[in-house]
């Protein structure tokens, strides 16, 4: 790939501020939560700079085609009037990009969503806290950004450069994965089989691909509109996304799952499910390499160009970082999520552990869903009528109700009898549960999201938003690891003899509180008595934490950053 040669156009004003917002690279992250799968992935508001006829205008100099020869245009103005009333170019542009973020979200419904679920039958845990860490490179993006924007061919344009690649490499790593999955989480951690760590190294690069490619799509999503409809750019990353991880999550999760099968599809029961993750990966292989050969063939990229340098976002980064509010409210989003940790990244898994079954996780997470959506709705009301700092307290104080209320019912698990189901009372518990979690996950999210977009400085907004949005997102990654290896470190169980001691092959009791000695211990014919189970432990721990620390420091802390005017902000004394 070669490298197109720039040249740096920042200019200081006066006052010291930066001339020219350089953060457009950027375009704006915010942190979007995916609240069926407990994690928080980035996505772009790309409208954000480009909605407003000043953005629009830039990003219509930004194309090759402008020139101050031709007669002078018209202001570009943001339009206000329906899909369907748009340009039939744009109609088809906002489909590509639909199908193209469409495509991000089903490696990463799998990684963040189906894969720790399957996995449960197969490993610890601590080996699904280390599992974990192959959602952070959609996370840690902002790092590299500036360089997917830099470094590009003419010859294939700025953003298939990128693009074309990164997709090709996803689809036959999904092939390869593909081929071996099945196999490979069965012999994780055992001997003779991969790591925990190889294994997770093949979603992290699949990750990676994902995020790479959201950053080239972004950046191509404002030049692929014309400027007056530029925000139909956002409403196309949240439509494709969301439904690419709907469908490797909640579609895929129920698919798979045999008793669902069984249930709604059969007339005599299998011991497999409609779709397996090998089968599902090479699919989705093949998709990602279609369009790939498609949209090298088919679509033509129009020539930009764009004279910032490398490393003006990394400076521009650095100069918000030695701010001292915001160096208090990257405190706070680093330590904010650690009461909800346990509830986040375990709950679920501890359900199915206890029997609940895909099936019924998949059914709680699709009711979850159009909930999740309309009260995203209300929470961007509320977050217009209360300062939005002071909402957002208030959803971190009902999370913590939430990470309660989930360990009751977690501890109100009824014996199920062999072949019986989830009695009709407890899924509608789980799924009240799981709503309210949703619910309260929301209002904080929508909160802080207006709370950023408020504090930003508009010369750079880019770049500010990013770094907030960043921080905000590995504020409730990082914990993850740690939690999960501590209900392990926590979990005290014994394996027994069970009461057909004719079948039993081992000569005395041992702990079976990983789920591998779990599994020797059962095919050994004993039973594993859990004598203190870990999730319960982690999660109180966490919402002590969660508790004192927003009495003490979160709540005081946000409520005076809230306060401040808006110049306590900016990279300079100017408001």
């Amino acid at each position: 790939m070669g490298t197109k040669s720039r040249r740096t156009k920042s200019t200081a004003t006066p006052n010291g501020s930066l001339g020219r917002a350089s953060g457009r690279k950027a375009a704006g992250d915010l942190s979007t939560m995916n609240t069926n799968t407990n994690v928080e992935l980035l996505r772009r508001n790309i409208g954000q700079e480009t909605a407003t006829p000043e953005g629009a205008a830039a990003s219509f100099i930004a194309r090759e085609s402008f020139s101050l020869d031709d007669p002078v245009p018209k202001s570009p103005t943001v339009n206000n009037h329906g899909f369907f009333d748009l340009p039939l170019q744009d109609q088809r542009n906002f489909g590509l990009l639909v199908l193209l973020y469409f495509l991000q979200g089903i490696p990463l419904g799998l990684a963040t969503g189906s894969v720790p679920f399957l996995l449960k039958n197969h490993m610890s845990y601590g080996e699904i806290g280390v599992f974990s860490l192959a959602s952070y490179p959609y996370s840690l993006k902002l790092f590299w950004s500036p360089i997917v924007d830099a470094v590009w061919s003419p010859k294939l344009g700025r953003r298939k450069s990128w693009i074309l690649p990164i997709q090709l490499l996803s689809g036959f790593g999904m092939l390869f994965l593909g081929s071996k999955v099945e196999r490979m989480m069965e012999l994780t951690g055992k001997p003779g089989g991969p790591t925990v760590w190889g294994f997770t190294g093949w979603w992290f690069f699949l990750v990676l691909m994902c995020a790479t490619q959201d950053i080239a799509v972004d950046g191509w999503a404002l030049t692929l509109l014309t400027p007056g409809n530029i925000s139909y750019a956002s409403t196309a990353q949240t439509v494709g996304l969301t439904a690419g991880q709907f469908l490797s999550y909640t579609v895929f999760l129920a698919f798979h799952s045999k008793d669902f099968a069984n249930r709604w599809f059969r007339a005599e029961p299998l011991d497999h499910g409609l779709i397996s993750l090998g089968g599902y990966l090479t699919l989705a292989g093949w998709t990602y390499i279609l369009v790939t050969i498609g949209l090298a063939l088919l679509k033509r990229e129009e020539r930009t160009r764009n004279e910032d340098g490398i490393w003006d976002v990394y400076k521009i980064m650095w100069g918000v970082l030695k701010l001292r509010n915001i160096q208090a409210i990257i405190l706070v989003h680093l330590i904010a999520k650690i009461g909800f940790q346990a509830n986040d990244g375990v709950t679920s898994l501890k359900l199915l552990d206890k029997g609940f079954g895909t099936d019924n996780m998949a059914l709680t997470v699709l009711i979850d869903f159009p909930f999740e959506i309309g009260l995203g709705y209300y929470a961007g009301k509320w977050s217009q009528e209360y300062t939005p700092m002071r909402l957002w307290c208030w959803g971190f104080a009902g999370r913590l109700a939430a990470a309660v209320l989930a360990q009751f019912t977690v501890s109100l698990f009824p014996p199920i009898p062999d072949g019986g189901h989830v009695p009709a009372w407890y899924l509608l518990a789980v799924i009240g549960q799981h709503v309210f979690s949703t619910f309260t996950n929301t209002i904080m999210f929508v909160a802080v999201a207006a709370f950023h977009a408020r504090i930003a400085d508009p010369v750079i907004g880019g770049t500010y938003m990013t770094l907030l949005a960043t921080v905000c997102n590995l504020g409730g990654t990082f914990p993850r690891f740690f939690v999960l290896r501590m209900v392990d470190a926590l979990t005290s169980a014994t394996c027994l003899p069970g009461p057909d001691s004719e079948k039993v092959t081992f000569a005395k009791p041992f702990s079976c509180a990983v789920q591998a000695a779990k599994e020797q211990c059962l095919a050994s014919g004993g039973i594993c008595e859990v004598h203190r189970d870990g999730y319960y432990v982690v999660n109180i721990l966490c919402v002590l934490f969660g508790v004192v620390s927003f009495v003490l420091f979160i709540r005081p802390k946000v409520l005076q950053l809230q306060a401040l005017p808006l110049r306590a902000w900016r990279l300079s004394s100017s408001p």
